[in-house]
């Protein structure tokens, strides 16, 4: 019988989850597995009683330095007032631990502080706020990414900081950090034309776009409704597992993304947008951009779904996706 080289189910993932947790002191521990995509992610209680969150990280998605890196700016952004979780050193002071059951290959665990709100909405789910919540919870979330990005602007990442980029070769490079999209599956014949033209005219805007200390820094790069939490009127940011360098516009409309087919969609772009104004500047041409940068984000989730097919994503998914990401680029694409 051949090894594997990582856990490949619930169970096997939630024994390695049992084994990483006695290097926190934890033992005879039921983790409860809350989230298995790219990473295992465990709603586990540490030794002296506090709820935490353990992350079993995919295998080779980051280097020791990258995932280090990732703690590090998020501990940053907490000592800085902005809400997220805070990383768990181990019993020996570390910020994660290579851990392995029997000949896997070992892989990266870390444990973070827990965030008690709710996320702000899920995935193909309407909202289902009024219209004034949404204007006060999306004001409250364009502020936070102006402070996230204020914050950014005035760190200075430790020596071997490391995390990949959100720029033209992470979008358009010979290896886009979210993988190809040419040869995604769901895509039909009219939709990858479309998504061809579309890619042609993107190329070309991004390649001329501004790239400067003014609009491009470290960035979370995945900011969904998930990743966006609510404590009473307290935005929480989680998940920084993307997070890297990248154009701020591109926090913007990945915020904005899935809330495209929302009825009071102006409001809320309105509203995130008014909230960023009120920390940091926004230009015009930044604002002008976000279709753009709506359509990256398109082509990323047609790349991110064309590298699952034969894994965690189900041709459902990989269509409602796929359908979406392509009325985004038609927009772009059309001027709309």
């Amino acid at each position: 019988m051949s090894a594997r080289s990582e856990p490949e189910t619930a169970a096997d993932v939630t024994e390695l989850a049992r084994h990483a947790l006695e290097h926190w002191g934890v033992r005879n521990a039921e983790p409860e597995l809350l989230k298995y995509r790219e990473n295992a992610v465990f709603r586990v209680r540490l030794a002296d009683g506090r709820p935490a969150a353990l992350r079993i990280h995919r295998l080779g998605y980051h280097t020791d330095a990258a995932l280090r890196s990732e703690l590090q700016w998020m501990g940053f952004l907490q000592s800085a007032g902005v809400a997220t979780p805070s990383p768990v050193p181990t019993l020996a002071g570390d910020l994660f631990v290579p851990v392995g059951l029997g000949t896997s290959t070992p892989r990266q665990v870390d444990c973070l502080s827990w965030l008690e709100g709710r996320a702000v909405g899920a995935r193909g789910v309407p909202l289902g706020y009024s219209p004034q919540r949404a204007s006060d919870v999306f004001t409250a979330i364009g502020q936070t990414i102006a402070r996230m990005h204020n914050a950014a602007v005035g760190w200075t990442p430790p020596p071997g900081f490391a995390r990949h980029a959100w720029d033209f070769d992470g979008f358009f490079g010979p290896n886009p950090t979210w993988g190809h999209f040419e040869t995604c599956p769901f895509l039909d014949d009219a939709n990858r034309e479309l998504v061809h033209r579309a890619h042609r005219k993107a190329v070309a805007a991004l390649s001329r776009h501004e790239r400067s200390a003014r609009n491009f820094g470290l960035i979370h790069a995945d900011l969904v409704r998930e990743n966006v939490l609510l404590d009473g009127d307290t935005i929480e940011i989680i998940d920084f597992d993307d997070c890297g360098q990248g154009w701020h516009a591109y926090d913007l409309a990945v915020a904005l993304y899935q809330n495209r087919e929302e009825a009071i969609y102006p409001l809320i772009e309105a509203s995130l947008l008014d909230g960023y104004r009120q920390e940091r500047e926004l230009a015009p041409q930044d604002v002008a951009a976000l279709p753009l940068f709506s359509a990256l984000r398109a082509f990323a989730f047609l790349g991110w779904v064309q590298s699952r097919v034969e894994g965690d994503i189900t041709r459902e998914a990989g269509m409602r996706i796929s359908t979406i990401a392509s009325g985004v680029v038609a927009a772009y694409l059309h001027g709309a």
